[in-house]
């Protein structure tokens, strides 16, 4: 097996990355390009063997980097954020290459972001504090000590920004990290291994390694010295980890799949509401916020879904690497499948294609953008998260009825409203269950604001001192009044 692949001129180590070095492994697995299928290379496949030596590194370099100053954690961490930087290219291009996002979005927002990562927690960490506060004259300290060595599972749809979204805090808070990308886009953490080598972080504090979750990601999620588990991806895949770690009772932060809601209501401003509904199709529809349930009042529906026709129709789709392209492939063969298997069953049980319903012909994968109306509330495509882009279409006679289609799902992981109404905004948003809820705006998110899901769409909040509060062991220091004095 070659140790090394080039991805659009980018060299790209296929090794796992584990106590400072490059590790190879006996087998491997193929990774292929959504634009056109093409294999990119084969990558180290890691098993139990891998898994234990990543903690074990892990845990060896701990110590040491609990026991260093949070001055010079923050500075570490802005260095990888340099590095980075200075490679916004190699990584948009191997990114767009290996998960079929797009690259100008990977060049302008997602890359970028990736180094606001860094910079966040670093300087989130200088300014980590509680007010000391007094209980009958004595006095609460509270500090956040270090957990210990946390595996980090990261999913396929926005590889390198999510995985540094758990990267950068879990290092900020002093923690050593093993990151398992997902298989179907493993190389951008193997590039961001390089970085933070070269940026000084010292080995075994940030170990990569690669594989299937059933032969890596079970040994990682079941091993006794690991600390901390952080997981996007699945509800199946998270019940999983769940049950693996339970073990050991070792603490879970999950942030899971969504069924959101778009509600728009008549007193909404109409374009802004159809640009906020063609938004959903971001990504190829592989955005777990994505609001796909359009929940629209019945006395504009006729004319909302007009100007959708006219406005998702116009989009382009295609490759991802072309500058007008609007909507990339899905990642990979069996996810298409999927996709097109809940639609194809939604048409059988009497669902109506607005818009697409079908794959679009070509090399790769790729799926129209799909809109489908007489949708039931109980029918599997209102219930299930697809991920791809299908959205269904309903409507809604008043706010009770918008909140209990809104509320009407298994998950609760984010919501978006359309209202020309701040007092009707109020209202709707303290009734819907959602971690996150957008008031005529999407995907507007603050690192120092708490992100999470409710019901089956996670466990736990990440965001500003939420994430150290994870990553952490909390302490609450109690000293007496005049204590110091008693034996003077």
């Amino acid at each position: 097996m070659s140790e090394k692949l080039i991805v659009a001129g980018v060299s790209v180590d296929t090794r796992h990355w584990i106590g400072g070095e490059r590790v190879a492994s006996a087998t491997t697995f193929t990774d292929t390009s959504p634009i056109d299928g093409r294999t990119l290379g084969e990558i180290a496949r890691g098993g139990p063997a891998e898994a234990s030596a990543a903690v074990a590194a892990a845990k060896a370099a701990f110590p040491a980097w609990a026991a260093t100053s949070h001055t010079e954690r923050a500075r570490v961490l802005h260095a990888i954020a340099d590095g980075v930087e200075k490679r916004i290219e190699d990584l948009a291009v191997v990114e767009t290459n290996d998960n079929g996002a797009l690259l100008r979005s990977h060049r302008r927002g997602v890359m970028p972001r990736v180094a606001h990562n860094f910079r966040f927690f670093a300087d989130w960490l200088l300014k980590l504090d509680h007010e000391d506060f007094e209980t009958r004259g004595h006095t609460n300290h509270v500090s956040w000590d270090p957990a210990g060595p946390s595996v980090l599972i990261t999913p396929w749809n926005a590889p390198l920004m999510l995985a540094t979204w758990k990267v950068a805090p879990a290092l900020a808070a002093g923690n050593t990290v093993v990151l398992k990308p997902a298989e179907w886009s493993p190389l951008t953490a193997s590039l961001l291994a390089d970085i933070a080598a070269e940026a000084g972080l010292p080995a075994g504090v940030l170990n990569v390694v690669q594989g299937y979750g059933s032969e890596i990601g079970d040994a990682l999620t079941s091993h006794p010295d690991v600390r901390r588990i952080s997981f996007t991806g699945s509800v199946p895949t998270a019940k999983h980890i769940a049950a693996s770690a339970a073990a050991n009772l070792t603490p879970l932060s999950l942030e899971l799949g969504g069924k959101s809601p778009l509600l728009v209501f008549a007193d909404a401003d109409l374009e802004l509401a159809v640009d906020l509904a063609v938004e959903q199709y971001d990504n190829a529809g592989q955005v777990c916020l994505a609001a796909t349930r359009i929940l629209v009042e019945e006395s504009i529906a006729d004319e909302f879904t007009r100007r959708f026709i006219d406005r998702a129709t116009r989009l382009t789709q295609g490759d991802p690497r072309d500058e007008a392209t609007d909507l990339g492939p899905n990642i990979h063969p069996r996810q298409l499948e999927k996709i097109d298997g809940f639609v194809q069953r939604a048409l059988t049980a009497g669902a109506r294609a607005v818009i697409g319903g079908h794959r679009t012909d070509g090399d790769g994968q790729y799926y129209a953008p799909t809109l489908l109306a007489d949708v039931a509330q109980d029918s599997e495509i209102v219930q299930e998260e697809v991920f791809g882009p299908v959205l269904t279409l309903q409507t809604f006679a008043d706010e009770d009825e918008a909140v209990r289609l809104a509320n009407d799902t298994r998950f609760g992981l984010a919501a978006t409203l359309a209202t020309g109404d701040p007092e009707r905004a109020e209202r709707v948003t303290a009734r819907l269950v959602a971690g996150t809820i957008w008031v005529n705006c999407f995907f507007v998110r603050d690192l120092q604001a708490p992100f999470g899901g409710s019901r089956l769409s996670g466990v736990g909040r990440e965001g500003g001192t939420w994430s150290f509060d994870f990553y952490c062991d909390v302490k609450n220091t109690v000293t007496a009044p005049n204590g110091w004095n008693n034996h003077g």
